[in-house]
């Protein structure tokens, strides 16, 4: 089997892959049709590959994502490291007419969201996360896009009580009685983990599109915190949605991947410049650049496919020069003191 590097969550006995698996888009996204053998088939890929970090959540096809993550590791002998998500719970929907919530999913499970990140939310959606994905563990819980960005002022006021006021200890709880093994946040806006910071100690944070090529501003006050603290990155979205891959969709802070506005298809460019001029793939040096930084301890990936997947490993064993990266720092490409691959 490859082999692939492992860093330590935090400061738990908890090991990821380097490399890890991103189970949202085989859920089916933006009227993409992946297949139930399909979705089975990447993932078991993946883990043949020797990937061992796994990522899912209820909201990804309302439970299709975790039902397929579970169907491509259940009763396989390699060990993995497992993660899913609380803050939403689903609730049954006899047909798409009676959906209020709008979303994005090709062919969803017949739920739709209802947030909760109270202590009983937390302790329900732990539970049905474990009957959707027919496994006997999960590693890490994370609270799945708390923050004003998805919920306005108002709506995260509230859920942020719920979290604060019993939330946060039901996932403590479940942390001390070792049902799991880590706890965390997972969203696309690094200012509310500053304020999660503030009520609880969190073992890792996985940031999507927040830091990579095209942005690094969680450098300057939210990474000097989670090292004081002992909280690790998972670096999701590498590639910023597609864009750093040569599609041309982009991935702001709202999560709502788009068409990329003028500034960033200049930086792309000036990024695109400066590979071609080493010979290397962009999306390699996408790839490769978070795990640089040693608050990072995996990279999540998201690929739907054989194809895609196989890619993605080409990227990640491709070599980056030194002087690419000098370029891109010489350039001013990059922020200022952004710690580069060696």
């Amino acid at each position: 089997m490859p082999h692939f590097n492992k860093r330590r969550v935090g400061k738990t006995a908890l090991e990821l892959t380097e490399l890890g698996f991103g189970g949202a888009t085989i859920a089916g996204m933006g009227g993409t049709v992946v297949t139930p053998d399909a979705a089975r088939g990447v993932v078991t890929a993946a883990l043949d590959a020797g990937i061992g970090y796994f990522d899912t959540a209820p909201h990804y096809g309302f439970g299709r994502s975790e039902h397929f993550v579970g169907d491509g590791l259940r009763f396989r002998p390699e060990p993995f490291t497992l993660s899913t998500k609380v803050g939403r719970l689903l609730k049954p929907v006899r047909s798409d007419a009676e959906r209020t919530v709008d979303h994005s999913w090709t062919q969803p499970f017949p739920f739709e969201i209802a947030y909760d990140y109270s202590y009983d939310g937390i302790m329900r959606s732990f539970e049905a996360s474990l009957q959707r994905l027919g496994l006997g563990k999960i590693d890490i819980l994370l609270v799945h896009d708390i923050g004003t960005t998805t919920h306005g002022v108002e709506g995260n006021r509230r859920h942020w009580a719920d979290l604060s006021g019993g939330g946060y200890r039901a996932l403590d709880e479940l942390r001390r009685q070792e049902l799991i093994g880590a706890i965390g946040l997972g969203v696309n806006e690094w200012p509310v983990l500053m304020d999660a910071l503030d009520i609880g100690d969190w073992d890792v944070f996985l940031l999507a599109n927040r830091y990579n090529l095209i942005e690094q501003t969680p450098l300057e006050q939210l990474f000097p915190a989670c090292q004081k603290r002992g909280t690790s990155i998972i670096a999701a979205g590498p590639f910023a949605a597609g864009v750093l891959a040569g599609t041309n969709v982009w991935g702001p802070a709202s999560g709502a991947y788009r068409t990329p506005p003028p500034e960033i298809v200049d930086k792309v460019t000036a990024l695109r410049q400066v590979a071609d001029a080493h010979k290397v793939p962009l999306a390699a040096a996408a790839l490769q650049f978070a795990l640089a930084h040693p608050l990072v301890c995996s990279v999540l990936t998201g690929p739907k496919s054989l194809a895609e997947l196989n890619g993605i490993l080409d990227w990640w064993n491709t070599p980056i020069p030194a002087g690419f990266w000098r370029d891109l720092a010489d350039r001013k490409l990059l922020v200022e003191g952004t710690p580069l691959p060696a």
